[in-house]
């Protein structure tokens, strides 16, 4: 069976006689604001104040905020010059990421305009800005070229192209650009792993200034990353996130003498820094067990001192020039809140605010690679066995953690229990364990899963006959794969999104997402084709017992149609109860009502086959 797209019925409803879940993703929210390096009143920031996420500029001198963009499927990236005098955004069409840049100026007196003319449409790979406004790097991925790095200058001659000034076949992207212009930082995987980057240092005519590679085609893999130049002229600092003791941290590198800064910050988890404005120190974002803080870490003194947080998430911080941070925090029980250091509410969107939820309980599961760390949520005053939805992250290297989700809500609200998983291939806890996917893709995610499901029966807490498998991206795939070898485990799959036939998935995506499979397969599917059998859904779809319910974008980079449409017609070929919704728009959706429209129609796909 399948079900055609279209509005809203009715549209929204008034709020008065909206449901919980459904305000909370109506509620207007905002991101952390960016700001202008050497204008720190000028800030852009998105929000989804017109019912799509868009760009808006903010003048705090004067308060006043304007849509800086306005498209049919919304636009979240964009950027400030330093100078505070034009933004920056990414024009693709319809949410498939291939595009150009464009411009306008900050105070919406001008026109957008190509902000890089000569640059052919591509997809995205980093962007840096010169603070004289005179030197823009380009990151660019295209399917013909790999990755390309390109250098455009305003007194450049008319008609002269950007020049070009790094080509590779496998993944890289723009870091920084130092704080005069003179050094770029970029990231790439030439040595072929794409989960572990090595570092470059150009000179703006392509050059080389230093390399670092922690890989060095040893046993262990390890990774860099770029966090970014100290923000004074003529300092050739890079502070850069390493792996050397097993988790991401924070060092700093002199590219021109080759020093090593190790700051060995006494923080468990991952740790990751940006600068404090006038260079002098740190702002730390550490994160432990599916929870987040902040710290400030003194160069000079090596003092690391708290920032206070509420415990929960910090999902992104800024420190201003005078000395304040800001910060987005939230729990699974509180909405997100942009707040400051100062004790302010940063930016407080009007309308309606979005209900809280139920706090998330912490629960361990010994599994077959070690402690499991599953995060769960329960309707209040309820008691087992419960319909559960496992609902499971994308990624795969990302993590679930103690932050305030629309969707889980939703599924609470409903009387569901809803557990989630940071199975191997999570962030967060340890490079082993995030590194422990290559090879045996997706299945050995699902051994996590399935030993977290063994334990959410055995504790009464979940009904082995209501259990809903669930997710969207990575989590869709691991929905589809989950349904097709462990078919006796769920009672209901809803995938979002999903890589559905691995094979056709790799030849259709985005280059850079080939450069990903190539390094998590070891190989491409003609040379390990026993491998992507063994990890693609469609291998297993003839043996999926639950009905299944899926959604794709039809302009989707990531997760292309054609391959979600190989295995839809695998299930209609033997009659397998399933439901196919298709949307216009990429890897997911920007529109508020789109969203809501989503997710209403999988709660009425598992009320009507779970009653």
């Amino acid at each position: 069976m399948e079900r055609a797209g279209g509005s809203v019925p009715g549209g929204p409803a008034a709020e008065g006689s909206m449901p919980d879940w459904e305000k909370r993703f109506r509620a207007p929210r905002v991101s952390l604001p960016d700001w202008a390096e050497d204008a720190p009143d000028r800030s852009l920031f998105v929000s989804n104040a017109t019912g799509t996420y868009e760009l808006y500029a903010w003048d705090r001198a004067t308060g006043e905020q304007r849509q800086v963009t306005d498209r049919p499927n919304g636009t979240t990236d964009g950027a400030l010059s330093p100078d505070g005098r034009w933004i920056w955004w990414f024009d693709d069409t319809d949410g498939d990421e291939f595009g150009v840049w464009l411009r306008q100026p900050f105070d919406g007196s001008g026109t957008d305009e190509p902000a890089v003319p000569g640059l052919e449409p591509s997809y995205p790979a980093g962007l840096a800005i010169g603070r004289d406004g005179r030197t823009v790097v380009v990151g660019r991925s295209t399917d013909e070229d790999g990755s390309t790095i390109h250098v455009a200058r305003a007194d450049a001659a008319p008609g002269e192209a950007p020049a070009e000034i790094y080509r590779h076949r496998e993944s890289a992207g723009v870091g920084d650009l130092s704080h005069d212009g003179t050094l770029i930082a970029v990231e790439h995987t030439e040595h072929g792993d794409a989960m572990h980057a090595a570092l470059r240092v150009l000179r703006t005519d392509g050059s080389t200034v230093a390399d670092l590679d922690d890989s060095k085609g040893g046993t262990v893999d390890l990774g860099l990353e770029v966090l970014g130049f100290a923000p004074v002229d003529g300092d050739t600092r890079l502070l850069v996130g390493h792996q050397r003791r097993g988790r991401w941290e924070p060092m700093v590198w002199d590219v021109a003498t080759g020093e090593e800064s190790d700051l060995a910050l006494d923080l468990p988890g991952d740790v990751s820094a940006e600068w404090y404005p006038d260079g002098s120190a740190l702002l730390v974002a550490h994160g432990f067990e599916a929870r987040g803080d902040l710290w400030r870490y003194d160069l000079a003194t090596r003092e690391l001192t708290p920032v206070p947080t509420p415990r929960g998430s910090v999902s992104g911080a800024t420190a201003r020039p005078d000395g304040t941070v800001e910060y987005m925090w939230s729990s699974a029980a509180e909405p997100p809140v942009l707040r400051s250091t100062s004790g302010k509410v940063v930016l407080d969107p009007p309308g309606m605010k979005a209900p809280g939820s139920v706090p998330v309980e912490d629960v361990w599961v010994e599994g077959p690679g070690g402690s499991i760390h599953a995060l769960v949520q329960k309707p209040a005053g309820a008691s087992g066995p419960l319909p559960t939805v496992f609902e499971v992250h994308g990624g795969p290297t990302w993590h679930d953690s103690d932050a305030f989700m629309a969707g889980p809500a939703a599924w609470v609200d409903h009387g569901y229990a809803v557990v989630r998983v940071n199975y191997r291939g999570s962030t967060g806890y340890g490079r082993e364990w995030t590194d422990a996917l290559k090879h045996r893709v997706g299945l050995i995610e699902l051994e996590d899963i399935g030993a977290v499901r063994e334990w959410a029966v055995s504790s009464g807490l979940a009904d082995p006959d209501r259990l809903v498998l669930s997710g969207g991206s990575w989590g869709g795939y691991l929905t589809l794969l989950g349904l097709g070898t462990q078919p006796d485990a769920w009672a209901l799959g809803l995938s979002a999104v999903p890589v559905a036939d691995y094979v056709t998935a790799y030849h259709d995506e985005m280059e850079a997402l080939k450069a990903i499979d190539r390094t998590f397969f070891g190989g491409t599917p003609e040379e390990v084709p026993e491998r992507f059998e063994a990890s693609s859904p469609l291998t297993y779809v003839d043996a999926v017992k639950a009905p299944v319910y899926i959604s794709a974008g039809v302009n989707d980079p990531r997760c292309p149609i054609r391959q979600v449409e190989n295995y839809v017609d695998r299930l209609a070929a033997r009659d397998a109860v399933h439901e196919v919704y298709r949307y216009e728009a990429g890897h997911g959706s920007l529109v508020v009502d789109e969203r809501i429209k989503q997710v209403g129609l999988e709660l009425d796909f598992a009320r009507r086959h779970l009653g």
